[in-house]
């Protein structure tokens, strides 16, 4: 008779694609909550005072910072600004507590693949002088409704975001009720996807090779139109200081 049984060797299932993205996308979620909150320790700011300068519940904050939810393009801008902090410093810095992942998300609805945030290179100061940035190495968020940034400098730049923004489709950067405001310039192209774009009380189509450019003080807010991811190229320039959440609330 044939021995049925094991021969010591198992097999290991293998994880999904969708389960290595959602366990990156937690990861990530989990590092800026975590940078988020040092960075409120340091400035001697508790969960309670931040959220009460910010008119938003005390437990958003704390589900941000335990990295339970992702914060909308708002709040964080919001967040980063009273904290005093420049967004491409709190949101791109290196961690090491980070998990490295050498593999691609995939973005949401199959749209083709975004990298993840990449490896801490403290190990590397070589590298870190380096200007180029690699397409597949780029430091990158998820926000809220599956929006993502990814970082198109190899080093944070303080006086300029050099972002490549995807749009899932039926995303937006804010409610409708909330737009959004702070110092600077926009400028924007956009490669793929149908993007409507808010300001004021005017609003905007742009698709593939068109492009923007607006004052971020006017309140604005972007979402996606049709059933295709946006991608766009994107430069905020001169934004220093963002508005409380309070001050955004325009009804285009």
């Amino acid at each position: 008779m044939k021995n049925t049984q094991s021969t010591g060797k198992q097999r290991r299932r293998r994880p999904s694609a969708a389960n290595g993205g959602a366990v990156d996308r937690q990861g990530l979620r989990h590092d800026l909550g975590r940078r988020l909150r040092v960075a409120r320790e340091e400035k001697d700011i508790g969960l309670r005072e931040l959220a009460r300068r910010l008119g938003v519940s005390a437990s958003l904050i704390s589900q941000i910072e335990t990295g339970k939810t992702e914060p909308s393009i708002n709040t964080l801008f919001a967040i980063v600004s009273e904290l005093e902090l420049p967004v491409n410093e709190i949101v791109f810095q290196s961690s090491h507590a980070s998990q490295p992942s050498a593999e691609s998300l995939s973005a949401p609805n199959g749209q083709g693949s975004r990298p993840t945030e990449a490896r801490p290179r403290a190990e590397e100061p070589e590298a870190a002088a380096s200007p180029v940035q690699r397409g597949t190495d780029r430091r990158s968020i998820s926000l809220e409704s599956g929006v993502s940034w990814e970082r198109l400098t190899a080093q944070p730049d303080h006086n300029v975001d050099f972002l490549l923004l995807r749009y899932p489709p039926g995303s937006e950067s804010t409610p409708p009720h909330s737009l959004m405001r702070h110092n600077g310039t926009e400028y924007g192209y956009v490669l793929k996807g149908r993007l409507q774009v808010s300001i004021g009380f005017e609003m905007y189509e742009i698709g593939p090779g068109d492009s923007i450019a607006f004052d971020c003080t006017q309140p604005h807010r972007f979402s996606t139109v049709g059933d295709e991811t946006v991608e766009a190229v994107w430069f905020v320039v001169g934004r220093r200081n963002t508005l409380s959440v309070d001050d955004s609330s325009v009804v285009p």
